[in-house]
């Protein structure tokens, strides 16, 4: 029998692609799972595994799709081969039934992974061009300082409620809190 796996990364992406792939390919069934690659866990892919029996194939659209690290894939590999299931890669043409396909699978991961690593390597450096050129990357501040010393200060004199701090300020309760806890954490 073979199983289909198809994964993306965020709720924004589609299954079409690689769901038409492995239509053409004759699956039997396939699963979807919306994860990032890179999380080791991920329950759709636990329960395909699950589901395979001895002599079943495991199919993917690519190599990616399965993971992202050369040992996180050789441990894929390796699992699959020890209870007897078959694993195919459409786009690589990788089936690990064969010895090419197998010594395919271990260098087709090792350039996954590398890929990935580039990736890394890229952001890090533009992320500290940005800051050399005094670019902050993050989440804008909820609130100024002038409204979060005015915060602190109604909060410390006890003379109003939160509430009505946070509705004078146009703040969450929560924000309201988070700012004080920093600032008492400051003065200790």
């Amino acid at each position: 029998m073979r199983i289909g796996y198809a994964r993306v990364s965020t709720p924004e992406q589609s299954f079409a692609l690689q769901r038409d792939a492995l239509e053409q390919s004759g699956w039997t069934k396939v699963l979807q799972e919306v994860a990032s690659g890179a999380r080791a866990a991920r329950p759709v892919l636990m329960a395909t595994l699950e589901y395979l029996r001895p002599g079943d194939m495991l199919v993917v659209w690519r190599l990616d799709r399965l993971g992202r690290s050369l040992g996180q894939l050789m441990m894929l590999r390796q699992t699959l081969q020890s209870r007897q299931i078959g694993f195919d890669s459409l786009v690589e043409g990788i089936d690990t039934t064969t010895a090419t396909g197998q010594f395919f699978f271990q260098i087709t991961g090792a350039f996954a992974e590398l890929e990935r690593n580039l990736i890394r390597e890229r952001t890090r450096a533009g992320l500290a061009s940005a800051r050399q050129r005094g670019r902050r990357g993050g989440r804008p501040k909820a609130i100024d300082p002038e409204t979060f010393a005015m915060a602190v200060q109604l909060y410390q004199a006890q003379t109003s409620s939160v509430q009505s701090i946070c509705t004078r300020l146009g703040i969450a309760r929560r924000t309201c809190y988070r700012y004080v806890a920093t600032r008492t954490v400051k003065e200790t």
